[in-house]
């Protein structure tokens, strides 16, 4: 019987998934995530909506987490392709700081080029002037289009802009960009889709090509086609491909634990000392029962 590992998925956007995912990736082993900010598929018009996006993951969203024992955590940043609205993005560049001071905000994230174009350059930018002056954490979104191109520009700005490339993940990487990144100093993550980006399979050969060091395997599992238990599912076939165990558990647990706690909120004993999951608990006033009898756990009994 193959082992359980603990797993986190350091890029996944429950925001747009269910409870059911939830259970799901408990069950596989997940015992943390991290939310990055993100498009939520329609444009959005007006600041507010950033405002009550921003406070559903830093509120709700981790008690919903909590309810299912996941611990989840956040990043808080102007996606780039929102960027490209400059009298909405001006706003949002003045919220930022009243959230990236949240208990559960672990990175300014997920910034970076989308099209390429001068305002996503700018915004960037002004993001990782804010990164460095709080000497946070930032998480790079790479673009799907002219990848390779938009990886190297991610990375170039970083560096221009003064900031450490062991404290920079860039994601959506794939085999062209991940000898660019790591050889730069930067961590590289992965996204593993059903169909796109990087594939299960074609993420064991990069494991096993490349090796363990600072390369992250998450999902990014959205609202579009994606699943939420792809770095379990991964973790699984590089053991059964015969990658070490210990290579396993760095890419898909230690190695993103080390790069998204380095601002002391996330933590490995806010799962390994958690206490058990008692969802008679409400957050103001709301369940995520549904009527359902909840569960608690005999050391959450009084």
């Amino acid at each position: 019987m193959e082992e359980k590992l603990m797993i986190i998925d350091p890029h996944v956007h429950m925001s747009a998934r269910t409870t059911d995912d939830y259970e799901a990736m408990a069950a596989a082993g997940v015992v943390a995530v991290i939310e990055p900010s993100f498009w939520l598929g329609q444009p959005r018009t007006q600041v507010g909506s950033f405002q009550d996006y921003f406070s559903s993951l830093v509120g709700w969203e981790p008690f919903r987490a909590s309810q299912f024992g996941i611990k989840h955590y956040c990043t808080i940043g102007l996606n780039s392709k929102e960027a490209n609205n400059e009298a909405l993005a001006e706003q949002v560049i003045e919220l930022l700081p009243l959230y990236l001071h949240k208990e559960n905000v672990v990175a300014i994230g997920e910034i970076g080029y989308d099209d390429q174009t001068p305002a996503e350059d700018k915004y960037f930018r002004m993001q990782l002037d804010l990164a460095r002056e709080l000497n946070m954490t930032v998480q790079i979104h790479t673009p799907h289009r002219d990848k390779k191109a938009g990886t190297l520009k991610s990375m170039e700005v970083c560096l221009e802009h003064g900031l450490d490339p062991s404290n920079v993940i860039i994601d959506h990487n794939n085999e062209e960009t991940v000898k660019a990144v790591l050889d730069k100093g930067f961590i590289a993550a992965f996204t593993i889709y059903p169909k796109t980006k990087m594939g299960n399979a074609r993420m064991v050969e990069v494991v096993r090509k490349f090796g363990s060091n600072n390369i992250i395997v998450d999902s990014s599992a959205d609202w579009g086609v994606s699943d939420p238990l792809a770095v379990p599912k991964t973790a699984s076939l590089m053991l059964k491909s015969g990658i070490a165990k210990e290579d396993v558990i760095k890419t898909c647990y230690q190695n993103a634990l080390d790069a998204f706690s380095k601002n002391g909120k996330m933590k490995e004993e806010h799962w390994t000392n958690k206490e058990g999951i008692n969802q008679s608990q409400l957050y103001n006033d709301n369940s995520v029962l549904r009527g359902q009898e909840p569960r608690i756990d005999t050391d959450q009994i009084n």
